[in-house]
């Protein structure tokens, strides 16, 4: 599945795409960055890879820049809707792709993705210190709700 306005497109991560991004075996059309992925989207990445095809959209993705097409990061679902409608989400982005609106135009995107799917709510969280992300989230409408620990909560409704 491909979602794109005119700032970014999201990649959906099949399974058999999650194993060739773990093991590296980029095939004509991937430009996966020399830095993506991330660290913390290893184990998402392993989770999927191992997992059956679902054609979830409440999945990962892969960020691409639309000017070039290369993936600067990964935008990611926590999984689908929980009973009360609400999805949890995350992202990340090389950091020569960052202060540009890719991030932004990424949760943008995938936000009326999940509003048009089923879900109410939307709900991420960044550490205190990441002031860029927190603007990310900001400008993507989400407010913040609270802290837990060294994390400043988020929240969207999805049905304004």
């Amino acid at each position: 599945m491909l979602l794109r306005n005119d700032q970014v497109s999201l990649e959906s991560i099949t399974s058999s795409t999650a194993r060739r991004i773990l093991d590296r075996q980029e095939r004509p059309g991937d430009r996966w960055h020399a830095e993506y992925p991330f660290a913390d989207e290893l184990a998402p990445l392993r989770s999927l890879a191992s997992s059956p095809p679902t054609g979830s959209h409440f999945t990962m993705y892969v960020i691409r820049r639309p000017s070039d097409g290369l993936a600067v990061g990964g935008f990611g679902f926590f999984g689908p809707p929980d009973q009360e409608g609400t999805v949890e989400l995350g992202y990340g982005l090389v950091p020569s792709a960052r202060g540009r609106g890719l991030a932004t135009a990424a949760v943008v995107l995938a936000l009326e993705h999940a509003r048009l799917w089923g879900a109410r709510r939307a709900a991420a969280d960044t550490e205190v210190t990441n002031s860029a992300s927190r603007r990310v989230l900001t400008k993507s409408g989400l407010v913040e709700t609270g802290h837990r620990g060294s994390l400043v909560l988020y929240e969207r409704n999805l049905a304004d």
